[in-house]
């Protein structure tokens, strides 16, 4: 069948709300920029101008003809070997978003989905064309199906009043004042018009979104939200870290065993309760400095800006400053912690450090003698699965920036022990800390508990528990855990375990 009769086939079949997730998706805001065949051309006419003459004129024409010439560019691409281009992002975020609405084309060359992954040395894990998708854009989608035509309506009025947002920009006059966004598709299209249009302002990212909250604030309830829906329900959702499907994100566990009775099972605790999350893992056990540059820069590569979260759990022994390595070398503990968060893949999402080790010798040490032979590190140790508003200071758009973001932002650091304290630790079953962090995570899954409540609720369980020195004395003491948090946004578990969907990854 000719080609032009089989992509006009499939564009027929797609619904209008459909063809707008899929522009939308597929016009990602923050493509990976700069890299090889990008320029520095504007692509506000690209991604904003379909949408607007959709809206307009109550016709999908423009986004069927991009939709046609992306198919197109799909069609005549030939996959360059080793060199990552624009188009290999781009033929990767058509493919996932298709794979997403189910809308596929029949005619996709499948084959090329797998050689631009080759490129990006993806695993089979990796593979899931979930991982493509960006999670920030799924949430928004979400909003949009929480809102009625008549609260999308309401917040184009809203913005069509902030003057000095709008002043000069074509596109905003193409659509005019008054909307009817009632025939379908016409919600959604108004809807991805706005939240890119404020994208491209540098108003709104994935993490900062107060600008899109206020606009929807301003929304009559009754008439805008869809049934079972609230206004503070909507906005909520924009306040987590937008960690949707699968994977949750990336996990990296490094564990020194060398004089650590029980790091073994810290290992496989760790691995199965970020698998039981949805998280693709790396293990590095008995990790040197070399190790540990090795893993920067593996961080560095292009595929891991799909991910959605980064968790590093390590394990070692240590003291006030520094964690001792295998080779018995030592590294400074803020260097460490420093260093990963700077990573630009993971730049706007939440990572999270699980630091264990002793940061000193000092022991909450109880006295008496009921507490003899007392101690969960003793074999015994059983493991378990607006008129207040109105007089603060007015803090206006003008003097608001989004733009420039401190590395340690948007990254959590959770210590199994305080400063110059031990971190203790069963005879055979290695980190209590570690044990009941994962044993807490697991039991709040489909709870919809955040990590900082999960923390919290750690340090409480963690500080009940008796302790005993392995050394002559056997003093019992007790262990106290804590984090630093640089978070913008409230990180949630995962209602359910999302695995690996072998059915939805190209081949290989």
């Amino acid at each position: 069948m000719d080609e032009v009769i089989q992509v006009t086939q499939w564009l027929s079949s797609i619904t209008p709300r459909k063809k707008a997730k899929l522009f939308f998706f597929t016009t990602h805001a923050d493509a990976p920029s700069p890299m090889v065949g990008s320029n520095d051309v504007d692509t506000h006419e690209e991604t904003q101008l379909p949408l607007a003459t959709t809206v307009a004129l109550h016709n999908f024409k423009n986004i069927d003809e991009f939709l046609k010439k992306k198919v197109n560019t799909s069609s005549c691409y030939n996959v360059i070997e080793n060199e990552i281009t624009k188009t290999d992002y781009e033929y990767l975020r058509f493919y996932s978003a298709c794979k997403y609405l189910d809308v596929v084309p029949p005619f996709l060359d499948l084959e090329k989905i797998s050689a631009i992954q080759n490129k990006f040395e993806m695993t089979d894990e990796e593979r899931d064309y979930r991982l493509l998708l960006d999670s920030a854009d799924l949430v928004l989608e979400k909003v949009c199906d929480s809102l009625k035509p008549a609260g999308v309506s309401q917040m184009w009025t809203a913005l069509r009043k902030d003057r000095n947002l709008i002043r000069g920009v074509k596109t905003i006059d193409i659509i005019g004042f008054f909307v009817d966004p009632n025939p379908t598709g016409i919600k959604e299209c108004l809807f991805f018009f706005i939240v890119r249009f404020l994208q491209k302002a540098g108003k709104i990212n994935r993490v900062n979104t107060n600008r899109l909250e206020r606009l929807i604030a301003q929304c009559d309830e009754s008439s805008s939200c869809e049934e079972g829906k609230t206004i503070d329900f909507i906005i909520d959702s924009l306040r987590f870290y937008p960690t949707e499907l699968y994977p949750f994100g990336f996990c990296l566990i490094m564990c020194v065993i060398e004089g650590r009775d029980g790091a073994m099972q810290e290992i496989e605790k760790t691995m199965e309760i970020s698998r039981h999350l949805g998280m693709i893992t790396h293990t590095e056990k008995n990790p040197t400095k070399e190790t540990i540059e090795l893993v920067k820069k593996e961080l560095m590569k292009p595929k891991y800006q799909f991910y959605s979260s980064f968790t590093c759990w390590f394990m070692s022994h240590g003291d006030s400053n520094s964690m001792v390595l295998a080779d018995g070398e030592t590294i400074e503990r803020e260097w460490f912690l420093t260093s990963f968060p700077d990573i630009s893949t993971f730049q706007l999402k939440p990572k999270v450090f699980f630091m264990v080790s002793c940061r000193g010798a000092n022991k909450f040490s109880l006295k008496g003698d009921e507490f003899e032979g007392q101690s969960a590190t003793c074999d015994y140790y059983d493991i378990g699965s607006a008129l207040i508003r109105n007089r603060m200071l007015d803090i206006t758009d003008s003097v608001r920036d989004i733009s420039y973001v401190q590395p340690m932002m948007d990254t959590l650091v959770a210590y199994s022990t305080i400063l110059d304290h031990l971190s203790g630790r069963a005879n055979t079953h290695g980190s209590i800390y570690v044990d009941r962090a994962c044993v807490l995570m697991s039991e709040n899954i489909s709870r919809g508990r955040s990590l900082t409540e999960i923390l919290e609720h750690l340090s409480q369980d963690l500080h009940e528990i008796l302790q005993e020195t392995m050394d002559e004395d056997r003093i019992v003491y007790k262990q106290a855990c804590h984090y630093d948090s640089f978070f913008r946004k409230t990180l949630k578990l995962p209602y359910t375990r999302h695995p690996k969907e072998d059915v939805h990854s190209a081949p290989q």
